[in-house]
């Protein structure tokens, strides 16, 4: 339960000091989403310039898996003049949001940290840093890990049928299509743990919770994995199977998060009844 102190603690001496009205929280919002636009606009304006390099950096994954699966060049292709130029801004756009994202959640932290007591404030930098590792690290492990194998599962499917000879013909937009939501798909999968960080800061869950909830989660992350992926069980195993293992992460870190509030709760009702048995002090004389 917050107390008097908990408020003053919010507050500060002067609580009026810090009420806004709701045009004012209005206008800081407001103020806040400019600056994650013009964050965005610059992300996105450098993201044009190397537009090319970004490419070949996406198409790794495809390169490697077609020459171990085909022993032709590789190829990607686009049916209509301007659909190379629409897949660079598509590309710039999503390279100016993933750039932008730390100065990004910053502001939506900022906006929230008003709001908060002192010690949750303090959550704020472990809040950026690990919820932009954790992005990262899913991405790359798609990236590095889960396409290739995706990519070479699929191209190993085409060759001579019979008198047919069956090719690929790989285009760029289905591909940005494909790589983009494989990517967000295994980002916002990492932050599983981050997420369970704070419904457990909030009082939300346990791990008691989170145990009971395991084998319902289970077939959840397959659900989720197969309306996300394409519909092959390769790129639905390697979306859910990692899924399941940050559940089991996020387990690990309610349990010693729920463990330190008990401690802190003890602590409090111990100082409390010590308060209560302490007889009032003398006036002085």
């Amino acid at each position: 339960m917050r107390t008097r102190n908990d408020d003053d603690e919010r507050d500060g001496k002067d609580p009026e000091q810090h009420q806004m009205t709701i045009w004012e929280h209005l206008e800081e919002l407001r103020s806040r989403i400019v600056k994650m636009m013009i964050a965005f606009l610059i992300g996105a304006i450098v993201s044009w310039i190397y537009r090319q390099e970004l490419f070949q950096l996406i198409t790794v994954p495809f390169v490697e898996a077609w020459k171990a699966a085909r022993p032709d060049q590789p190829v990607i292709t686009f049916p209509a003049p301007a659909s190379l130029f629409i897949a660079y801004v598509r590309l710039s756009a999503l390279a100016g949001v993933v750039g932008a994202l730390p100065f990004m959640l910053w502001q939506i932290w900022a906006f929230i940290a008003p709001g908060l007591y002192s010690r949750e404030k303090r959550l704020a930098l472990p809040f950026v840093v690990s919820s932009c590792a954790l992005f990262a690290g899913g991405g790359y492990f798609g990236w590095k890990v889960a396409f290739k194998i995706a990519f070479e599962f699929f191209l190993r499917m085409s060759g001579p049928v019979g008198p047919i000879e069956v090719k690929p013909s790989v285009m760029v937009s289905e591909y940005l299509d494909f790589v983009t939501n494989m990517l967000l798909a295994f980002g916002l999968m990492a932050e599983l743990p981050v997420l369970v960080f704070f419904l457990s800061v909030a009082g939300l869950v346990t791990h008691k919770h989170l145990i009971k909830f395991f084998r319902y989660f289970i077939v959840i992350a397959f659900v989720v994995a197969a309306v996300i992926t394409p519909p092959d069980p390769l790129s639905q195993l390697l979306l859910a199977v990692p899924l399941v293992l940050l559940y089991a992460v996020s387990i690990i870190v309610a349990f010693f998060f729920s463990r330190r509030r008990k401690d802190d709760e003890s602590q409090s009702d111990h100082d409390d009844n010590k308060d209560k048995k302490e007889p009032p002090s003398k006036a002085a004389e």
